[in-house]
């Protein structure tokens, strides 16, 4: 049985359990892609601003589904010694796979941006959103770029993920996640609809933002 509907049921419940976070100092920062439509529910349940926060996992180059780290905006940079080691992965491989994330990374920064500036987060409240915690490792990456930021407190939420993943999520003064299953094998198990989201999808979301006021 699927716990989800799709992404926009996830952030309505996701948005109920975070009410009582309500404050005048929150930002929601939705993780591109399929974090933002969770995002979206998000900031309208605590009548916060959206924006986005870009990063991208770094797949181990035979079984790319598998985070050995992440990049994000800033220059970020997050990688998980102990996997690459085990899996054989060789520093000119990881520099290779982080060159393309990279590249798309930054196409992604520009298409979102476009025709308007990234939410101002000194002394804020981070609030950052997915549709899951699978590694930890992107979630990482998006905690340590707010902080970067200026961020003064980050809380990692999503509606479901792996309890491993969620330990190893650092950078967060708080992770929330609706559901930790003990057997948890993917975030897709628990979505009954998750179809991709487009970058059409996440700019649409994006086009309403408001600019956040002191």
């Amino acid at each position: 049985m699927h716990d989800f509907v799709n992404r926009a049921d996830a952030g309505r419940r996701l948005g109920v359990h975070l009410a009582p976070r309500r404050a005048p100092d929150v930002v929601v920062l939705g993780l591109p892609r399929g974090g933002v439509p969770v995002a979206a529910e998000v900031a309208a349940a605590l009548g916060a601003p959206l924006d986005v926060i870009v990063v991208r996992k770094l797949g181990i180059p035979f079984q790319p589904e598998v985070a050995m780290g992440a990049i994000g905006e800033g220059g970020v940079h997050v990688l998980d010694d102990a996997l690459v080691a085990r899996a054989g992965v060789t520093l000119a491989e990881v520099a290779a796979v982080e060159r393309r994330e990279r590249a798309t990374l930054d196409s992604r920064v520009a298409r979102f941006r476009a025709g308007g500036e990234r939410l101002d987060l000194t002394g804020c409240t981070a609030i950052i959103v997915d549709d899951g915690i699978a590694t930890g490792a992107t979630a990482t990456a998006a905690a340590r770029v707010a902080r970067q930021l200026g961020a003064t407190r980050v809380i990692v939420a999503a509606p479901v993920g792996g309890p491993d993943a969620v330990q190893r999520v650092d950078g967060a003064d708080e992770v929330v996640c609706l559901l930790e299953p003990v057997d948890f094998r993917s975030v897709s198990a628990y979505y009954r609809d998750f179809a991709q989201t487009s970058d059409d999808e996440v700019v649409q979301l994006l086009a309403g933002r408001e600019p956040r006021t002191r």
